[in-house]
């Protein structure tokens, strides 16, 4: 599969994930204000923030794919990583704090809902739960078919988005039930506070693994070795000096290396062999397109 494919896949994975979570904001901020339901209200935000990052994904999904120019030689395959940062924090701002919030105003608050509100709240977040892990089994299958194995920031936020948010509704519903139970707004309190840390925890891991990216992280060891060892092989390299690796988008990688050549090469001899090893590495491992290769010839034994 393509890259062009398999952005359209995760696209329309995106865009479902989207509407579920629009649907699902909207009926649990309504039930939140109708129940007063601190654990629903904190669901309702962590809907509207998912959705808000969706918007985010789907902007990086577009932008990604603009090809290289004069201002941007390596092209655009950062920008992946950077609306996913971008996510990453509205997660934390718009769904952890929020949450939090919500947990301390039950805290300090002394009103008991009435039975209608325990079950007009538990059945939108039946509702929710439902929509919820349809979309996460939406994006599990399309992991599925990349070997159970993705890089793509977009498709890796929607799957931790939505495994959260079924997550969150559960610690709702147990808060919900235990408040209807035992009469004391304290479960409440505590699903609110589990579902901010759940989203704190959650943006902490997707904004490191975006930062890492940003700043200009090297590629994944074993493919390094592999470059390396193809390097070490060739008979015109006497050594090889440094290799300098950076991952510049999800289908592009920096390939810098210095290397020694053996005695007695030409100019033109040097050339050639410069032009063979950088299209063997980018035929072998197509991911690294911009290869890089900083010649010293070695002197004449």
């Amino acid at each position: 599969m393509n890259r062009k494919q398999s952005d359209d896949k995760t696209r329309v994975t995106v865009l479902i994930a989207l509407a579920a979570n629009l649907v699902i904001a909207a009926a649990k901020a309504a039930g939140g204000l109708l129940t007063g339901s601190p654990a629903l209200l904190s669901e309702a935000a962590h809907s509207v923030a998912d959705s808000m990052n969706e918007v985010f994904l789907l902007a990086s999904l577009r932008r990604s794919r603009r090809p290289a120019d004069e201002r941007h030689p390596f092209g655009y395959g950062k920008e992946r990583y950077f609306w996913a940062l971008l996510a990453a924090v509205g997660i934390f701002v718009m769904g952890g704090c929020f949450s939090f919030f919500q947990g301390v105003e039950a805290l300090n608050s002394t009103e008991r809902e009435a039975p209608g509100g325990y079950a007009i709240g538990l059945a939108v977040l039946g509702v929710a739960l439902i929509a919820e892990g349809s979309s996460l089994g939406r994006a599990l299958i399309q992991v599925r078919g990349t070997q159970g194995k993705t890089k793509d920031p977009a498709l890796r936020t929607v799957i931790a988005e939505d495994a959260t948010a079924v997550l969150g509704v559960l610690f709702a519903m147990a808060g919900m039930v235990l408040h209807l139970i035992t009469g004391n707004i304290v479960w409440e309190a505590c699903a609110s506070f589990a579902i901010g840390l759940l989203l704190v925890y959650i943006a902490y891991r997707l904004g490191a693994e975006a930062r890492g990216q940003l700043v200009g992280e090297a590629i994944d060891p074993e493919l390094r070795r592999g470059i390396r060892s193809m390097l070490d092989s060739q008979p015109e390299i006497d050594n090889v000096d440094t290799l300098l690796t950076m991952k510049l988008g999800l289908d592009s990688t920096l390939v810098a290396a210095r290397i020694d050549l053996v005695p007695g090469l030409d100019s033109e001899s040097v050339e050639l062999v410069s032009v063979r090893i950088k299209e063997s590495v980018s035929r072998t491992w197509p991911e690294a397109d911009h290869v890089f290769l900083d010649i010293t010839e070695a002197p004449p034994g």
